[in-house]
């Protein structure tokens, strides 16, 4: 594989990647507008045990597939590439099949036992059948990824997105009226309508390739063929180390769901004021704390090739180049979005949700945000050194503290939801110190103070800026005064960027969708 084919299907795959991050929001806003944050909650609690199941039936697949796949393909064994797409299909789908149906079966004693909230029985129904699906469909990722061919990655990607925002948003209005618990299930099935269509452009493109004879030679040997035995076990040993990395962060959101609904139980609140509260913290707050992690999410993958090539050759000072760079981008693209969720916090719930009081979850998440924005180029330097058992033990410790703090916390009729949402900032700001912390002890890097002092001020100036806009009122409703108060703000911090020159030509080169419009 050339460098420049490695690049290409970087771009993309980051394309597709930020196009559906971007697209996904949609539903976001749109569903708790139809369905109230009940809905969402009940929509939400299911997908923490889809996501552990997902995680067990697939979990290091796809990526032992590409290896193994890549290598086959590098060595010309059109055999072995067909052995191992067949034997990892029919472990994946038995795997599905198999929990598919223990999930149908158990699934009215796991609503009510474990999910605390039997009104999920219909979500958690409709869901299930994603277990195949996801399944079959990750087989088939990992194979075009081992092939060096992206483009179906991306493309089904895309389509089962933009299907899911269509269908979610339609079935959950149609089965409205028949009850807020069929309106969740309703939402679900529409995920489901967006995996199968996102399934079937993968089924066309291999279909299509295969006729073209560009999957095999899948009848010509160029070696003995191995026995499926001695291939399923081959592909287990790659798999299943990443499958128990996966899981730790599978089971840390299963419990976080799991105990914050216990927790707020024990503190005296309904379970459908809970469930609730769950809603609107998972599924209104978060998404729009996570709006710019599109961005961070640019900087890793553009930070992995760069920090492996550099670590190989041994270049400390390259090392701590982009390591200066892409945690300087981080904290320079998230820090007006703190300014803005902190100081807009109401009218912005109000605008996208009708629900000005989950603002106070908004404000006490912002200032942590920026912790969430770093992390991602430290997670993704972890690895690029080689180092993912460091970033799962800096993960694993983060969990655990956060667990104890909702037990503690959420279970307090003092605290409540707001309980929840500490033990996440503390996680937060715990797992992004002990990656800073892995990745100087590696690489002895440290963030530079002046850094940090020109972003604190530029973000105080654009505040300011950005009350005095919207407290003017020039325009008639409410999102445009919003809208144009941002606008103002952003543009005052961009203007205090360049005056301090803490960003230049070059590190906005490390933005790999915006290095083709630098030259």
């Amino acid at each position: 594989m050339t460098k420049q084919t490695f690049i290409k299907g970087a771009m993309i795959l980051l394309a597709a990647g930020i196009l559906n991050r971007l697209l996904g929001f949609i539903p976001r806003i749109a569903l708790p507008r139809i369905i109230g944050a009940e809905g969402v909650g009940l929509y939400q609690l299911g997908y923490p045990f889809l996501i552990v199941m997902i995680t067990i039936i697939t979990g290091g697949i796809p990526i032992a597939i590409a290896k193994w796949t890549a290598e086959a393909q590098s060595q010309g064994d059109t055999v072995r590439v067909k052995q191992i797409f067949r034997t990892a299909l029919a472990l994946t789908s038995s795997l599905a099949i198999l929990f598919t149906g223990l999930s149908l079966l158990l699934a009215s004693w796991i609503t009510t036992h474990i999910l605390t909230d039997s009104r999920v029985y219909y979500t958690f129904i409709v869901m299930t059948p994603m277990l195949l699906i996801t399944a079959v469909s990750a087989v088939y990722r990992g194979y075009y990824q081992g092939k060096q061919n992206m483009v179906p990655t991306a493309l089904s990607q895309t389509v089962e997105t933009i299907f899911r925002i269509v269908f979610v948003l339609l079935f959950a209005k149609i089965m409205l009226p028949w009850g807020v618990e069929w309106a969740a299930a309703g939402a679900m099935l529409g995920v489901v309508v967006g995996e199968l269509f996102g399934l079937f452009v993968l089924l066309i493109q291999f279909a299509r390739d295969k006729k073209k004879e560009e999957i095999a030679a899948f009848g010509d040997s160029v070696s003995k063929p191995e026995t499926a035995k001695p291939v399923l076990g081959r592909l287990l040993g790659l798999s299943v180390p990443v499958t128990l990395s996966k899981m730790v962060g599978s089971l840390s959101y299963l419990l976080e769901s799991i105990l914050t609904a216990r927790s707020l139980a024990l503190a005296g609140i309904a379970t459908g004021i809970a469930t609730a509260q769950y809603g609107a913290l998972q599924g209104m707050i978060i998404p729009i704390v996570l709006l710019p992690t599109a961005l961070t999410y640019s900087l890793s993958v553009s930070l992995i090739p760069s920090l492996s090539e550099a670590a190989a050759k041994g270049d400390r000072l390259t090392i701590h180049k982009r390591l200066h760079q892409s945690m300087r981008l981080s904290l320079v693209c998230g820090a007006p979005f703190v300014v803005i969720m902190a100081l807009l916090a109401e009218p912005i719930v109000r605008i996208l949700y009708h629900h000005a009081d989950i603002a106070p979850m908004l404000q006490l998440m912002a200032p942590i945000a920026i912790f969430i924005y770093m992390q991602a180029p430290l997670q993704a330097a972890l690895q690029a050194l080689e180092k993912p058992g460091t970033a799962l033990l800096n993960t694993f410790i983060g969990a655990a503290v956060k667990i104890i703090l909702i037990v503690q916390l959420a279970s307090n009729p003092s605290f409540g939801i707001y309980g929840a949402l500490i033990a996440i900032n503390v996680n937060t700001v715990l797992v992004t110190l002990l990656h800073y912390i892995s990745v100087r002890r590696l690489t002895g890097f440290h963030m530079k103070l002046l850094d940090f002092i020109k972003v604190g001020a530029a973000m105080v100036i654009m505040g300011a800026s950005l009350k005095w806009t919207l407290q003017i009122e020039w325009l008639t409703r409410e999102w445009q005064n919003v809208l144009a108060a941002c606008g103002a703000g952003a543009l005052v911090y961009l203007l205090l960027m360049a005056i301090t020159g803490i960003v230049n030509r070059d590190d906005l080169s490390r933005l790999p969708l915006i290095r083709r419009w630098l030259g």
